[in-house]
């Protein structure tokens, strides 16, 4: 019986499945890669849906459409049966992650050459910060939309305690590991007892000492980081004549993945434009009308994660692309720049990260294992090793070693998020 590993990320999915014989299979999922933006772009004109890269594509080429990104982010809240009009269509986001979560079942078993009615799905420890009714809420509609999606069987595991099982499959002796996992919308960490001679014992929950998470990562970088260098050139933080700061709320939402779509209503374009007597320069409230009415809020987020990414790589300066804005206008984001805008939320991660080792009794660790999209990003790993400098950073699959574990998982009932979270209690 085989079982897909899912990982449904706030900014990429990936799916694996072991096979009969214990190997693993990660599946292409477009193309020959193995992850998958979770992107949605519904077409006007023929209503046809493209996800992951092909949605991306579609929006950034000017199709006539609605792009929806960071689905993920909305679990727990309110907002997940409520209505979104899709082509003057009334759609409820749960719908949404349930066409998602369709695809990614519809794309492994293309791969598989089976049908496949079973799955483990990755959780991250808190979906909701200090709210555990919203947290048991949050999976539970994962559930519910993994089973309309035409799972049978949906078990969770936490994503951290899945990528401690994919590094142990590379190491030769015995580590106590802090695993890291910084995705788009959380930052995970569980502390681990990891060995060769684990990997086939029957209740692994005893290994997993401690597990702490924070719902702070990549989206939110990106969001003080578009705030801090593009938003100013719409008028964010702007001030007339007479000391009136320019009101803020539509900066927000244009540097929110999951929340762009609303600065694009009828009702928030008729502010938008009336706010027009609160700035003292008329071109940056043109150039935000410009970016309403064409909808380049993607766009432009889009490209200060790209200059994120480029500034973390490389420690460099880094472009960011605003040709869409027009006027000949230029862009860049420094490192020292960087560092200073995301200096309080990399605290808070790292603060995170060091509870999880004092939750599990210990002073220190002998790996820091990292995982995840945003776990490559260069201030992050900096002040991950000051924290905990005697131990080894080691950097994993950024997109796939969480779908890996997953995988792994599958085979044991004791290793679950249930399993785990009991034997923390």
């Amino acid at each position: 019986m085989l079982t897909l590993g899912i990982d449904f990320g706030t900014s990429n999915s990936a799916v694996a499945v072991q096979r009969a014989d214990g190997s693993l299979q990660a599946i292409a999922l477009e193309g020959n890669s193995t992850s998958l933006p979770t992107a949605l772009f519904f077409h006007a004109d023929d209503e046809h849906v493209d996800f992951g890269a092909a949605a991306l594509q579609a929006y950034l080429t000017g199709a006539e459409g609605r792009l929806m990104r960071s689905i993920k982010s909305l679990l727990g809240s309110k907002l997940m049966d409520e209505q979104t009009a899709i082509n003057g269509r009334p759609t409820s986001f749960f719908d949404i992650v349930v066409l998602f979560f369709r695809e990614l079942k519809t794309r492994s078993e293309e791969r598989l050459g089976c049908t496949v009615n079973h799955a483990v799905v990755g959780r991250p420890v808190h979906f909701v910060d200090d709210d555990t009714a919203r947290d048991a809420l949050a999976q539970a509609t994962l559930a519910r939309a993994a089973h309309a999606a035409g799972f049978d069987t949906v078990r969770f595991q936490f994503e951290p305690v899945a990528a401690a099982l994919d590094y142990e499959q590379r190491i030769t002796t015995e580590t106590t590991a802090l695993i890291v996992d910084i995705g788009g919308g959380t930052s995970d960490f569980t502390v681990t007892r990891l060995g060769p001679g684990r990997r086939l014992s029957g209740n692994r929950a005893t290994d997993v000492l401690a597990t702490t998470g924070i719902h702070i990562a990549g989206t939110d970088f990106d969001r003080l980081l578009n705030l801090a260098e593009i938003m100013p050139l719409l008028g964010y933080g702007h001030v007339d004549a007479s000391g009136r700061e320019v009101p803020s709320a539509m900066f927000f939402d244009l540097s929110t993945w999951h929340l762009i779509h609303h600065a694009y209503r009828r009702q928030s374009l008729h502010l938008a434009k009336s706010l027009w007597t609160n700035y003292a320069d008329i071109n940056l409230h043109q150039r935000l009308m410009w970016v309403l009415n064409e909808r380049h809020g993607h766009r432009l987020l889009a490209n200060v994660e790209a200059a994120k990414i480029a500034c973390s790589t490389t420690d460099a300066e880094a472009p960011i692309d605003v040709a869409c804005l027009g006027d000949d206008l230029l862009a860049s984001l420094a490192p020292a720049a960087m560092q200073r805008t995301l200096q309080n939320p990399l605290n808070d991660i790292v603060t995170c990260a060091r509870q999880c080792v004092l939750a599990a009794g210990l002073k220190r660790v002998d790996t820091i294992y990292l995982t995840g999209g945003s776990s490559a990003l260069r201030p992050l790993t900096t002040a991950l090793q000051l924290a905990l400098p005697t131990a080894t950073l080691v950097h994993g699959d950024r997109f796939g070693g969480v779908a890996a574990g997953l995988a792994y998982s599958a085979s044991n009932t004791e290793t679950g998020a249930e399993a785990v979270h009991g034997a923390l209690q």
